[in-house]
């Protein structure tokens, strides 16, 4: 009984200081105030202030994880209603996210390496571009750290969310079809989420762009993994 108070408690908490982050977000739309990034700030603070373990915190949010399939399912219908958009952008997406998906992997090993990190550290980064349940079980059978990868893909989503935007104005690319497609490939899930702002062309393009680039970065990732195996240990 206790437990299942706990976590209710921590799921209503977690809901107000979202809610309240976002309507502050509507009030000063500045890009450093992305609700799911001060959210997280403000968890983090408030539960290192209040001494409140990270395990106590997740006995609500195990329920709130649970959630996420579920959201996913529900980008089906966005997807839906741009039908038409997708068949007719369908290898601008393809190429596109081939070409994201090719980028992010290499840049992580080659930042890695000009770093001089450790090669279970490299592995970890890899997949960071991809949704956290690809990202990890990649990293894991690629010989990284799952829960680090789990920060390097936190990371990535959080960057571009809200870099990303502003990064894409500045090369002066309009296109809704070009923002998704970028947003989906290198912040997944929360690069979705921001492109939701951004019209309903674009959160679809990155909606499907964040799924194409799961799908491919499987099968890329063990032939880059061999790649480097054979052209640089």
């Amino acid at each position: 009984m206790d437990q299942i108070l706990t976590a209710f408690i921590v799921i209503i908490f977690t809901i107000i200081i979202f809610l309240f982050m976002k309507k502050l977000y509507v009030s000063y739309p500045f890009t450093f105030l992305t609700p799911i990034l001060t959210s997280t700030i403000v968890i983090v603070i408030l539960l290192n202030l209040f001494g409140i373990s990270y395990d106590t915190y997740m006995t609500g949010g195990s329920w709130m994880n649970q959630l996420l399939g579920p959201a996913i399912v529900g980008l089906a219908f966005p997807l839906y209603s741009q039908r038409k958009v997708l068949a007719d952008n369908k290898y601008a997406i393809l190429s596109g996210v081939f070409c994201g998906v090719l980028a992010g992997m290499v840049s992580g090993i080659a930042l890695a390496m000009a770093a001089g990190i450790n090669e279970k550290v490299l592995y970890s980064i890899l997949p960071k571009s991809f949704t956290t349940p690809i990202a990890i079980e990649l990293s894991s059978q690629a010989g990284g750290i799952p829960s680090m990868t789990a920060i390097f893909v936190m990371f990535a989503g959080l960057s571009g969310a809200v870099l990303g935007p502003q990064f894409l104005r500045l090369l002066k690319i309009t296109s809704p079809v070009s923002i998704g497609i970028a947003m989906g490939c290198a912040s997944h899930a929360i690069g979705t989420s921001k492109s939701s702002e951004l019209g309903l062309t674009a959160f679809s393009m990155s909606s499907v762009s964040m799924t194409l680039s799961a799908v491919m970065g499987s099968f890329l990732s063990p032939i880059i993994l061999q790649l480097y195996h054979s052209f640089v240990l």
